[in-house]
């Protein structure tokens, strides 16, 4: 989303990095991009960068490389089955396990003697019909279907879409307190158009069972940004309100950010616009909901990333390097999600805070950790 309206501002450092790469040697002055040496820090190689997760998630990652390893879904079931359904953490392992199941489709489609990739999937949900872990994995790897193989208006969309949403009202039958169905139907009102009434009355299931998921308020942002165009008033009023009444620790101060970010597009080309009032103000919000949350929080990390890209840009060095310790490693969250070559993206970003933390005296013996 925001590829077009960064290439001004990265292109005058893409070139000098593509450069290094080739391994043409040039002389580059202190401070200069070309110069920091990320390594320095202790920072992950960027071919080492892992590109699935925001952040660690060691259980999640054993039972992925079992599961796709053996086909067997049992270990996704189990893992699923004992994490707690109000909170963020089986939000996002829904997530993954259904991107895993959609990366291995695409990547073996099938054919007359090959058996297609995800089989493992569908094999759960005609073995465990009663599973509302597999339901809802079922339902958001439909969603990820539709907008990574379809196009938004076409009937192959919403025909995917479609079975989207009637696997989350299976999916919501079986489990009828979990609000992951209802925020995996989320992403269907944004994909078939629901109307303002309709996305209320769904939106009002979710604040029922869980009123300050992190991941239900971005996904909805998801909708007003993409329902109501040209009317950023109402995507910030949202997120606005949302932080205003987030509890002590709660990461929804943060979702103003988050709002500037879905608009960059169409306000990025105002001179000076990551000094100005209203990403400052923002920055500020997520930076103080970043130090009010629990070091466990399964969303801390996605705050995280986004501080970084924000916080670079409005050449914020210290406070960037500050953020860059906690999340180096994994890549898997935005805005780095939206590049063709995530890891690359954040390595830019990377080294552009160390070359200008470098350039006003910083140095690894004065960044804290």
């Amino acid at each position: 989303m925001w590829a077009l309206a960064a290439l001004a501002l990265l292109g005058v450092v893409l070139l000098p990095i593509l450069r290094r790469r080739r391994g043409v040697i040039e002389q580059v002055p202190p401070g200069h991009p070309d110069a920091a040496d990320p390594a320095a820090y202790g920072f992950v190689p960027e071919e080492e960068l892992d590109v699935r997760m925001p952040g660690p998630d060691k259980d999640l990652l054993d039972v992925l490389d079992l599961v796709q390893r053996t086909q067997d879904y049992r270990a996704a079931a189990q893992l699923l089955a004992g994490t707690e359904k109000e909170g963020e953490l089986r939000w996002q392992r829904v997530q993954a396990f259904a991107g895993a199941a959609a990366l291995e489709l695409q990547q073996r489609p099938g054919g007359v003697h090959e058996t297609p990739g995800g089989q493992w999937l569908r094999v759960w949900r005609a073995e465990a019909p009663k599973d509302p872990g597999a339901a809802a994995v079922q339902a958001e790897f439909l969603v990820q279907q539709a907008w990574r193989t379809s196009t938004p208006g076409t009937d192959e969309f919403r025909i995917i879409m479609e079975e989207a949403r009637e696997t989350c009202g299976q999916a919501a039958l079986l489990a009828p307190g979990d609000p992951i169905p209802y925020i995996i139907e989320l992403a269907v009102a944004r994909g078939l158009g629901y109307s303002r009434p309709e996305f209320e009355q769904l939106w009002l299931k979710i604040l029922d069972r869980a009123p300050h998921h992190m991941g239900a308020h971005l996904a909805a942002l998801h909708y007003w940004c993409e329902k109501w165009h040209g009317s950023r008033e109402l995507a910030m009023e949202f997120a606005q309100a949302a932080a205003a009444r987030a509890p002590r620790g709660s990461l929804l101060a943060a979702l103003p950010l988050f709002a500037v970010f879905e608009h960059l597009p169409e306000v990025n080309l105002v001179r000076g616009f990551y000094h100005s009032e209203v990403v400052t103000k923002a920055i500020h919000g997520a930076l103080h909901a970043v130090h009010s949350a629990r070091a466990d929080d399964p969303v801390l990390a996605h705050v995280r990333h986004l501080l970084v890209f924000f916080l670079v840009r409005a050449e914020r060095w210290g406070e960037a390097m500050q953020q860059l310790v906690h999340v180096d490693g994994h890549v898997g969250a935005l805005p780095w999600t939206l590049s063709p070559d995530p890891a690359a993206e954040f390595a830019v970003h990377r080294a552009l805070a160390v070359a200008g933390y470098e350039a006003n005296g910083g140095s690894p013996a004065t960044l804290q950790r």
